[in-house]
């Protein structure tokens, strides 16, 4: 059976969000009050409905309890109604609620009313950004739950010819290596002690934030 998710708010965001599932194979019931929004996303998701997410019958009836996620991603003009959303998720049964929030406290104000993962996408994105900005070796970064990333890192010159055991990585930096995208290969390999890493390989690491920025710094 295919897993369901609900999003509230299609935003940019929200839209993003649910066209991405959807291709993930995840049947998504999009919300929003805008009939062109909903009208949008209608052409991807599985159904689309138009909507105020702080109405209690009409969230009632979309069964929140039987999906697998609960999305309330309304926008910045109205937090009062993301709030009310994320209540409502909460007293309904729904399983996983995600809300969005666009400051520290209204993410507090969401996790009081019953979210279990708040996301703030554009301070997050930023975040990861900055760290392409001032290291062209870092080539994109992931999170991996709340305190992790997973980044795509050029090879640094000074690991060129080395193996993976010889490398001071998680000891030093608090970085695993989980994966080597060898482009003269074609191919990912699993990382191996004894490989000897080349120019050209991507190595895909683990770490907490601002752990690689170190390690490229001091490479």
């Amino acid at each position: 059976m295919k897993k369901q998710a609900i999003v509230i708010g299609l935003g940019q965001f929200g839209m993003a969000l649910a066209r991405s599932l959807t291709e993930r194979g995840v049947e998504v019931l999009a919300v929003d009050t805008s009939e062109e929004r909903v009208r949008l996303a209608a052409a991807f998701v599985t159904e689309a409905a138009c909507f105020d997410g702080t109405d209690e019958q009409a969230l009632i009836r979309t069964g929140p309890e039987r999906r697998e996620v609960c999305v309330c991603g309304i926008g910045d003009d109205a937090r009062d109604a993301s709030i009310i959303c994320t209540a409502l998720l909460r007293q309904m049964g729904a399983k996983k609620i995600v809300a969005r929030a666009n400051t520290d406290v209204h993410a507090r104000i969401l996790k009081l009313v019953g979210a279990h993962h708040v996301v703030n996408p554009e301070r997050e994105f930023g975040e990861r950004f900055a760290s392409q900005i001032l290291h062209e070796s870092i080539i994109g970064e992931l999170p991996l739950g709340e305190d992790l990333l997973i980044t795509e890192l050029k090879t640094p010159a000074s690991f060129v010819g080395r193996t993976v055991d010889s490398l001071p990585l998680t000891r030093r930096y608090g970085v695993t290596i989980v994966a080597i995208r060898r482009k003269a290969q074609a191919r990912v390999l699993m990382p191996e002690p004894r490989e000897k890493l080349l120019a050209d390989d991507v190595l895909i690491v683990v770490s907490k934030q601002g752990a690689v920025s170190q390690l490229v710094e001091r490479s």
